[in-house]
This record gives C-alpha cells, structure tokens and sequence, in this order.
C-alpha cells in the first residue's frame, strides 16, 4: 500500500491524512499536528469553520519539516459561497494558516436546492469559479469538493473548466455510499473519507474486535487499512500522541478480500446529514 496517491491534475497526496475536526485553537492543535509530523503524516486537513487555523499553521511551522514535504487542506465554509466571498475567504485562510498556498482547497458542503432552490447550483458553480482562478494562479495545488453528490457534481461540471480532484465524504463501515464513490472513480476524481471511524462509534463493534484480533491490530488501524484497500484517502483524527502514532501503522498488514467483504456489510448509522438535506 503506497503511502500517497495521484491525483488527477498530477499531484501527490499523502495518506492516510490527519484530521483536525474538533482540535481546540492554540496549543492542542499545535501540539496534535507537531505529534503527526514526527510520526510520519505528511496530510493535514483542516477547515476555516473548525476555527483551529492558525493553531495548525503555528504546528505546521514547528514541526520541523519543511513546507514543500507537506500536503495541507482546508475549505472554504457555506456562509462564504460565491465567487468574492470565496476569495475572501481564501485569503483569510491563508492569513491565519500563515502560508502561502495551499495544496488543496474544498468546497466544503454543496449548497442545495432545499435550502436555495434553483440558486444551488448557480452559488456552487461561482465558488468554483473562484477557486478555479486561485488554482490557475498557482495558489491552491489542487482544488475539490466535500460532501458534493454525483447530481452536485453534474451540475457544477456545467460551468466548470477545472475537474475537481477530490471529494471528501462520509464514509466508513455502515456507510460505503457507493453510487458517489463509484461516480468519482470512473471522472478520476479521488475520495477521501472523512469519519472513517464513525466519530468512535465503531470502535467497540464486536465483529470488527474480532477481525483486529486476527489481524493483530487496533479496530480503529483496521477499520482505516480498510478504508486504503477500498482505494480511499482516510482522515483520521485524534489529539492523544499514542492514538495519533497507533492509526499511522496501517502498513505492516492486508485484509483479506473475504473479510473485507465481511466489514462491507455491517450495518452502522450516518453520522452527519444527507447533503440535500443540510440547511446551515
């Protein structure tokens, strides 16, 4: 298992990559990113709305390794959407980051048409357009999507004349949301999975403690060695520096294909809203 993908503009991303939902600003989060440096991440992904910016750009600063070695997301928020409040919204990213680009930059939730009727689709193309021109300056390394469906992506692709190189989803056992993963890869356009551990939920499942077992291995590192066999990025987030080192060891072994079937199958909940059904 390659320890990073290709993107399909060309780019490298590494994986898996290392989540900062719910990392508090200052020293947590720049302690967490400084812990997932020295154990080996080279991917941190992070966002304007989780408000821990510039606690990660002050960690990517001290981690020791420089700024090219590392691959950095974040995204833009829902009450940003549109071409100039987009752009500002970059900047202010970048401001509180500290950096001068970014590798990658997402949409972070399609706006819908329950929300903004048969606006939606016009407010995501001028985001796009947007992230479309920092891109073409050289600013952002990659762009792409978060939560966008097959039906979000037609739609923007309308306009578009960049083709997104990620969509970040939901996904983990429970959730395999196969028409959009199957979607993004017949366009080329790489998935990662964002809760891949189900917020925890899964981590005492009985079924998956047994596979661990077997395989030597935490449920959480093969809950996200299954993610990469599935040809998924996995994000995988934590602010304790044993948990931060223990999910980064998910190359030393591979799950059979049987029982990768067999954790296709468990039933588990949606952990966060239907993209058509988000209203904030």
């Amino acid at each position: 298992m390659e320890k990073s993908v290709l993107l399909n503009n060309g780019v490298m991303m590494p994986q898996p990559g290392f989540g900062t939902f719910m990392t508090k600003d200052g020293e947590e989060a720049v302690q967490a990113v400084k812990w997932a440096v020295e154990t080996g991440y080279r991917h941190i992904d992070t966002a304007a709305v989780y408000d821990n910016e510039k606690g990660v750009g002050e960690g990517i600063r001290q981690c020791g390794v420089p700024r090219e070695e590392l691959f950095v997301t974040s995204k833009v928020w829902n009450t940003e959407r549109g071409y100039d409040s987009t752009m500002r919204a970059f900047e202010k990213t970048l401001t509180d980051l500290g950096l001068e680009y970014l590798d990658l930059y997402l949409i972070h939730w399609p706006a819908n048409e329950k929300q903004f009727g048969k606006k939606a689709s016009k407010m995501n193309q001028e985001t796009w357009r947007a992230m479309e021109e920092l891109y073409e300056e050289g600013r952002i390394k990659a762009i792409g999507l978060s939560n966008f469906m097959p039906h979000h992506i037609e739609r923007l692709m309308e306009k578009a004349t960049v083709k997104p190189a990620v969509d970040q989803i939901e996904f983990h056992p429970g959730l395999l949301q196969k028409e959009c993963v199957d979607y993004c890869n017949e366009h080329d356009i790489t998935v990662e999975a964002w809760s891949p551990l189900g917020r925890g939920g899964l981590i005492f499942d009985e079924m998956l403690m047994g596979l661990a077992e077997k395989y030597g291995s935490t449920v959480a590192q093969l809950i996200i060695r299954w993610v990469m066999q599935h040809d998924i990025v996995p994000l995988v987030k934590s602010t304790k520096q044993s948990r931060i080192e223990e999910n980064y060891q998910v190359f030393n072994f591979e799950i059979s294909s049987e029982d990768v079937q067999r954790i296709d199958g468990l039933d588990f909940i949606r952990m966060g809203p239907d993209p058509d059904d988000a209203t904030f």
